[in-house]
């Protein structure tokens, strides 16, 4: 072992830094999703009224016969072998939070040893996966192993090259036997629509022309990177993906040095070849840059519509992981991965645009305009009144926990910032009183009772889980790891379930004869002080907002098992139900789902903590222990009264007592997971992980990453922190 560490550090000075400067790069306009069948290109490809039937597909989602579907795959099979494709797959995304894809050949054998390239619409439009060992919560038994995917036409299929070859992947959902949801993207596509509708019904009453609204998505990734030899030799990240031991670095982020520091030539390397790679693919990544832990990094995107941003997050996740390997680095996408420094999150930046080129959270130039955006915003905020838990609940995991309210991301309580003048213009409202304007550039309503708003006067609340930025919401809470598709489809829903009551409420004020515009004010002032309990503009991460969310009566729920609770709500449960978005059964089956994968969670990383304590640490020390023993006895005889002596007989106890103390904190650990896999109930069980077993980790890393500090340097037997996050 101490041979293999301090190789692999060695090799620091010798490791391949990229290819080198590229002296003739194309532009990226010329290649930007030249992996991707996207509108352009399937006009050039199919005739006139297949190209008019799809477009109708994709933006009305009228349905087209099989005539259609067969003359599409066709042209797709074509294109795609055209791109050195020999496989096809559909390529959807199970409740596991990553992708699924089997792959099959376009060959079919003619006879006589000949082979076809053959792509019907059939093969297009559903495929049967079996995909049995897929999650399900309950929603079929293994032994039913049918599973359907079924083409998505509204998200474009793609090329995916790797070194092995190049697969055509084509979107779709994945259901059941029985029709119901086992992925991902089926609820998000609902809500999408259930969105539309409710947010179309608030437009007619300003006459408005758009046909259709959708919800947009930006989300910036956060994620590490580190040297793949430090990552190999480190069985806590490659099974846990985070670190359950290591003793901080000297230096950590205190400096906060890193931060929008220059980009290191090695990973600036593996950052072009990750863009690349996904500029391909038609990912429209604008941002790169160094973020505040050491070998932090963030990439972001333009806005896309949601459905196409949560297939694109996903590939970049996925294209940043294998472009890693080609340059012998690892990236960590875990929230997590070292404690006491910062973690990584996943900030979506949402927001309601319309097939009129229109973003209805901007403010806009006429009292007509900004009475819509303030129907949208106060409806929006709550949204998030109301459904506090169920917002908490989509975005829970075990790695989650260890990031939310760390002083680096928002706490657990839902809350929504504002900024400070368009919080007093909502006040205002609540009074009845109009703002006076300023000298500042006021966006005026000219209308009694209504006031004015200050266009662009937002900063951002980096301690705010949802916060208002200008003509968006950034949900900061999300996991770096996540699935988008499950937090947004939340949001989606839960702000259209609240804009059909806002419709009911207008409505019904307005039958007592009412001016619409005073009809607004009534509902949207009635609005705002109930929920403004959940708007807060100062520092999240104080002691001082946890005891005022509490005297607000909003929930502060740390850990996940508590906050999945928000998914099997009895509110929660009728308003998917009512929407159409999640039957009761498939609400309950997420639930289960992610009670399931927090227990497996836990259990991984307790099992592995006892086998690294036994197989790597206590070895370590065990061997400097005996050292010290001999070092001890030599001092005994020939030197018993140096004062040495006392000094290294005290470094024995020392060491002798963080070994006990780790044996002991396994010895405990292993109780409470013999008892916690003894329990059946799904609840119950993740409820034992989280209140028995986890609690258990502390105590026997204390004493490991005691040992760190005092083992010598060259017989300890894994990268240290100092290592993996200064070495480059």
């Amino acid at each position: 072992m101490e041979n293999a560490r301090r190789e692999a550090v060695a090799q620091m000075t010798r490791k391949n830094q990229g290819n080198g400067l590229k002296s003739s790069a194309p532009k990226i306009s010329d290649y930007f999703g030249c992996n991707v069948l996207g509108p352009e290109t399937m006009k050039l490809l199919l005739p006139k009224d297949t190209y008019r039937k799809v477009q109708d597909a994709i933006e009305r989602g009228k349905r087209f016969d099989l005539e259609v579907a067969n003359t599409v795959a066709s042209a797709m099979k074509t294109w795609a072998i055209s791109k050195g494709a020999t496989h096809y797959c559909h390529w959807f995304q199970p409740m596991t939070g990553a992708t699924a894809e089997k792959h099959d050949s376009f060959i079919d054998p003619m006879g006589e040893g000949s082979v076809l390239e053959v792509f019907s619409g059939k093969q297009l439009v559903q495929a049967e996966p079996d995909a049995s060992s897929f999650p399900s919560g309950g929603l079929r038994a293994t032994f039913e192993a049918r599973g359907y995917t079924a083409w998505d036409p509204t998200s474009p299929a793609f090329i995916m090259e790797t070194p092995g070859g190049s697969t055509l992947c084509i979107p779709t959902i994945f259901v059941s036997y029985t029709g119901e949801s086992l992925d991902t993207k089926t609820p998000l596509l609902r809500s999408i629509e259930v969105l539309n509708k409710a947010a179309l019904d608030i437009l007619k009453y300003f006459k408005s022309d758009v046909a259709k609204v959708f919800s947009t998505l930006g989300a910036e990734q956060e994620y590490f990177v580190i040297d793949r030899e430090y990552y190999c030799r480190r069985p806590d990240l490659v099974l846990a993906e985070r670190t359950l031991f290591g003793a901080p670095s000297p230096k950590g982020q205190q400096l906060e040095d890193h931060y929008f520091g220059s980009i290191k030539d090695r990973i600036f390397a593996f950052m072009t070849d990750a863009e690349s790679e996904l500029y391909k693919l038609g990912v429209p990544l604008k941002t790169r840059h160094n973020e505040v832990a050491p070998h932090q990094f963030e990439c972001a995107p333009v806005f896309e519509e949601a459905n196409v941003a949560v297939d694109h997050n996903q590939l970049v996740m996925d294209v940043l992981k294998r472009v890693a390997v080609r340059h012998k680095l690892a990236a960590l996408l875990y929230e997590k991965p070292f404690a006491g420094i910062n973690g990584s999150g996943k900030h979506n930046n949402w927001s309601l645009g319309t097939d009129t080129g229109k973003n209805l959270l901007t403010p806009g130039d006429t009292p007509h305009a900004n009475l819509q955006f303030l129907i949208f915003l106060v409806s929006i905020i709550k949204a998030v009144y109301e459904n506090a838990l169920l917002l908490r609940a989509s975005i829970a995991s075990s790695g989650n926990d260890h990031r939310l309210g760390a002083n680096e991301a928002p706490p657990a309580i839902m809350s929504v910032f504002l900024g400070a003048q368009l919080t007093k213009v909502l006040e205002d409202l609540e009074k009845g009183v109009t703002t006076k304007d300023t000298d500042q550039e006021w966006m005026t309503f000219g209308i009694d009772k209504i006031p004015t708003i200050l266009r662009d006067n937002t900063d951002r609340n980096r301690t705010s889980p949802f916060a208002f930025t200008g003509n968006k919401f950034e949900f900061r809470a999300v996991g770096s790891s996540f699935n988008n598709a499950l937090p947004i489809m939340v949001l989606n829903t839960i702000v259209a379930s609240q804009l059909i009551s806002t419709k009911k409420d207008i409505d019904t004020a307005l039958k007592g004869k009412r001016q619409f515009k005073d009809a607004v004010i009534e509902v949207l002032r009635k609005y705002y002080k109930q929920s403004k309990g959940v708007c807060f503009e100062g520092n999240n991460y104080s002691v001082e907002w946890a005891a005022e969310a509490k005297k607000r009566g909003l929930p502060n729920v740390k850990t996940t098992p508590e906050a999945l609770e928000g998914f099997v709500l009895k509110d929660s449960l009728k308003m998917f139900e009512r929407l159409g978005v999640l039957s009761e059964v498939e609400s309950h089956s997420r639930y289960y789902i992610k009670l399931e994968k927090y227990a497996k969670d836990i259990d991984i990383e307790a099992k592995l903590m006892a086998e690294m304590v036994y197989n790597q640490f206590i070895p370590a020390a065990v061997e400097y222990q005996n050292q010290l023993i001999k070092s001890i006895r030599g001092l005994k005889e020939l030197l018993p009264n140096d004062g040495s002596l006392r000094a290294q007989t005290e470094l024995l106890k020392e060491v002798s007592g963080h070994v006990e103390a780790a044996q002991r904190g396994v010895d405990v650990l292993r109780k409470a997971l013999d008892a916690a896999e003894k329990t059946d109930d799904a609840k119950e069980k993740a409820m034992a992980y989280c209140h028995k077993v986890k609690p258990s980790f502390d105590p026997i890393r204390q004493a490991v990453d005691a040992l760190e500090g005092l083992v010598p340097d060259n017989t300890w037997p894994m990268p240290k922190y100092r290592e993996m996050l200064f070495l480059m």
